[in-house]
């Protein structure tokens, strides 16, 4: 007697479930690029488009209603900005921000309010896109190079900042002096004598920001095997054997 059609066969394990499609939220207020993300990522990728949002008071309106898997936010809108809107988001989905604005301070603030990405327009495949939203759902990061070298500025201007001050408090203490006569340091070049590697200077600068092994392979797109081989070669140059220790003789704090 055959089996009738569905049944699982003698010795054979049940078929898995279908999963079912991550819903997505999508805020844009540019109706083409809303168009065209919703064609991407309705066309069998296992991601759906449930909702659309023109500003950020749409999109909270519509997160509560739908409560989508994740939002996929812009930048600059009328009315209510993804920025403005982005706190309130937040605690309803994960939040990727999806937007042609790469600026320093957009893209620190983005991150600092709580959004689990940020991908910059025309840095990304549709097959990153798609794995991009499928990681910050589960909370893996994904930023795409533009926002990435935007946070490396960040970083970097930071550590000069706290050079330069460190270099006024010990002038100020060893040999008081009028401010117009000091002489603040060139750039990096305390660093240089790490001879850390162009990609080494970019993986310790995530690592000096917090940021996990997981965390830096999605920001730089390579594997987290990748990025433990940079760190051993960026430890041993750095003569350190802890992050904290290598973040502080990066930072010129050590």
């Amino acid at each position: 007697m055959r089996p009738l059609p569905g049944t699982p066969r003698p010795g054979f394990p049940p078929p898995a479930p279908d999963t079912p499609p991550l819903r997505l939220l999508i805020a844009d207020d540019n109706p083409v690029v809303r168009a065209g993300l919703v064609a991407l990522l309705s066309a069998g990728a296992g991601t759906t488009v449930v909702a659309e949002a023109r500003d950020g008071r749409e999109a909270y309106e519509g997160a509560l209603r739908h409560r989508p898997d994740v939002i996929l936010l812009d930048v600059r809108m009328p009315g209510v900005d993804g920025i403005s809107a982005l706190p309130h988001l937040v605690p309803l989905a994960p939040v990727m921000m999806l937007t042609y604005s790469h600026e320093t301070q957009t893209v620190r603030e983005a991150l600092r309010l709580g959004a689990g990405g940020y991908l910059v327009h025309g840095e990304f495949t549709t097959e990153q896109l798609v794995r991009a939203v499928r990681d910050v759902r589960e909370g893996r990061p994904h930023v795409t190079p533009g926002a990435t070298r935007a946070l490396l500025t960040a970083l970097r201007s930071d550590a000069t900042a706290h050079t330069n001050l460190n270099s006024v408090e010990k002038s100020a203490i060893s040999e008081p002096q009028a401010l117009s006569q000091l002489q603040p340091p060139v750039g990096h070049s305390f660093r240089s004598r790490f001879r850390l590697s162009e990609r080494e200077a970019e993986i310790m600068d995530l690592i000096a920001s917090g940021m996990t092994n997981q965390q830096i392979a999605a920001a730089c797109f390579i594997s987290e095997k990748t990025v433990k081989n940079h760190i051993n070669r960026i430890f041993a140059k750095l003569h350190s054997t802890t992050r904290s220790q290598a973040t502080a003789k990066w930072l010129g704090v050590a």
